[in-house]
């Protein structure tokens, strides 16, 4: 995780909206829950379709309750969103999970569909195996 992206995160959960980034690393930094990032735009069909229709139908599976969940819009924080999506395409989901070894990063990009982006939430959010503190 880059520093800068460290040091601006925080937690809030799942009211249908994202929280602001700061918020939301503010809360994983306290208490040490996964970030989950989408970073869109409002010009982006893809970005709002995930917004719109995807993200709340995968808050209602309850995935969200478990994560700082935050949006990032690209044309409202450019430097931001470049840095999370290492000035990659949009939509992206972003998450950072702490473990044992240091902060993991992993992320999916384009348009998705809910099952696809349940799995890789919850494949994202779960320690690895051989990953537990000694």
């Amino acid at each position: 995780m880059h520093a800068g992206v460290v040091l601006g995160l925080q937690l809030l959960v799942w009211t249908g909206t994202g929280a602001s980034y700061a918020e939301a690393h503010k809360m994983t930094i306290e208490k040490g829950c996964p970030l989950v990032v989408m970073v869109s735009a409002t010009w982006c069909p893809a970005c709002q379709q995930m917004k719109q229709q995807v993200i709340p139908q995968v808050a209602e599976l309850g995935i969200l309750r478990k994560v700082a969940f935050a949006e990032v819009d690209l044309e409202q924080e450019r430097q931001l969103g470049t840095e999370l999506t290492d000035g990659g395409p949009i939509p992206q989901i972003v998450v950072y999970r702490k473990t044992p070894l240091g902060w993991r990063q992993r992320r999916l990009v384009g348009g998705h569909d809910v099952r696809t982006v349940e799995r890789f939430l919850r494949e994202s959010i779960q320690a690895d195996p051989g990953e537990s503190a000694k």
